[in-house]
């Protein structure tokens, strides 16, 4: 047969497309409904903008692989100049991800032993 291998993965990929894709259609038809500067849309833009900055403030302090064998000290600088870029460059997001990740390879580049 063709999928005898491949069970597992069809299993995990039509149970990932059902947990998640439900909730993305309801938020697209409950987005229609809302107005552009509705309370409810400021929250949930404060609710997402939240999350990603919990989950870069936990990829700095707690790094996994090979971030972690930065110092803390090159992460921050790496993070705020990068932030700094951003803003000063009329807030693009392509120059203000790039020069964090600039920085960090060089500072590891140059602190290897």
């Amino acid at each position: 047969m063709m999928f005898d291998g491949y069970w597992t993965y069809i299993v995990i990929a039509v149970a990932g497309f059902l947990a998640t894709d439900i909730w993305r259609w309801l938020g697209v038809i409950a987005g229609h409904r809302l107005k552009e500067d509705s309370e409810t849309l400021y929250w949930v833009r404060a609710v997402a903008t939240a999350l990603v900055m919990a989950v870069t403030a936990k990829l700095i302090v707690f790094p996994t692989g090979t971030l972690a064998l930065s110092p803390l000290w090159l992460r921050l600088a790496a993070a705020g100049f990068g932030f700094a870029v951003f803003l000063l460059t009329g807030k693009r997001v392509a120059i203000g991800v790039l020069t964090p990740i600039a920085i960090l390879v060089a500072g590891l580049l140059l602190l290897q032993p």
